[in-house]
């Protein structure tokens, strides 16, 4: 069971608590921290989290390809196959990142904005 995120933030259960989702909902909820989570930035596991942070230094004709690099590299130990990755610019200098993925014969889809 994963405890559910929403905008950077646990999502609250109304009682004091958090809410909790499990099944496929609990695996986009690690994808998702996997994805937003910084590399590097949590010493006990040093491999948790993603450099997706570091694609806007990534020249704009490799951008698409580090994205792709970094995905496979955040969701290494979760089992899913990433099948695509895709960038489209948004306003401020942002990206909005579109991973699919396949997860035991299921098709599954996350965005992100980077």
């Amino acid at each position: 069971m994963e405890t559910k995120i929403s905008n950077g933030d646990y999502v609250s259960d109304g009682l004091g608590g958090v809410e909790r989702c499990k099944g496929t909902d609990a695996l986009l909820e690690r994808v998702l921290f996997r994805l937003t989570a910084r590399r590097g930035q949590f010493p006990p596991l040093p491999e948790l989290g993603s450099r997706l942070h570091l694609l806007s230094r990534e020249p704009a004709a490799r951008r698409q390809s580090a994205a792709a690099q970094y995905v496979a590299e955040a969701l290494a130990e979760e089992d899913v196959t990433v099948t695509e990755v895709s960038l489209a610019p948004e306003a401020g200098g942002r990206v909005r990142l579109t991973v699919l993925l396949d997860y035991r014969g299921e098709a599954l889809n996350m965005a992100v904005t980077v």
